[in-house]
């Protein structure tokens, strides 16, 4: 019997764990963020739904290219649930991605979301890499119409390898995904991360490293 307790507590805590490890499902038919409140929860407060609105369930502007004239030569819109407060507590969001050519949206992770990104316009390459000790790239070119999965919290990155404009449209599967953009956090973290850290990781000299962190 205690043996039997033990494993019905085990299965318990693991589905417990599995499902916290996602954002829960809601408990009414919708929870719109109540933006004025400033109370620190996971997530966003609701607002009374008794004052939800159609604008709180709306958002416009997905239709316009977005600006690309910047060193990486892309530009990402989003509409999660600071753009669109209805989406609180419905685990999903996207973003507009528009890539001049040879634009690149640099490798960066999502650390609450998987993504899947759907082609518009032009031929992105596009790819991530598994995680450790394999850290295997997967890789491909897509055409307009393709559509790419990248895996919750793994490094990803598109490129725009035609010689127009790219346009594609991502859904993620948070509200609020999170964007780690790997040379930013290494190389632009506020303080800095300590040269000798940099260094020792990436085998390279001081002034790689310093050179690398003027760019951030």
């Amino acid at each position: 019997m205690a043996h039997h307790l033990l494993l019905v507590s085990l299965l318990a805590f693991t589905c417990f764990s599995i499902s916290a490890a996602f954002e829960p499902s809601p408990l009414q038919d919708f929870c719109v963020a109540d933006i004025t409140n400033a109370a620190l929860v996971n997530g966003r407060v609701c607002k009374d739904p008794k004052l939800a609105q159609a604008s709180d369930f709306f958002f416009t502007g997905l239709h316009l290219p977005g600006n690309t004239s910047n060193s990486f030569g892309s530009k990402v819109t989003p509409v999660n649930v600071a753009q669109l407060p209805g989406l609180n507590t419905l685990g999903i969001s996207m973003v507009r991605i528009d890539y001049a050519p040879w634009g690149v949206n640099a490798p960066h992770t999502h650390p609450r979301a998987s993504e899947i990104l759907t082609v518009l316009e032009g031929t992105l390459y596009v790819g991530f890499v598994t995680s450790n000790p394999e850290n295997r790239l997967i890789a491909k070119t897509l055409q307009k119409g393709d559509v790419f999965v990248f895996p919750v919290g793994l490094i990803h990155f598109q490129q725009n390898i035609g010689n127009g404009n790219a346009v594609a449209i991502a859904a993620l599967s948070s509200q609020n995904p999170g964007v780690v953009s790997i040379g930013n956090a290494v190389f632009g973290s506020n303080p800095p991360i300590a040269s000798e850290v940099l260094t020792k990781s990436f085998q390279v000299g001081k002034n790689v490293v310093d050179r690398l962190q003027a760019q951030f």
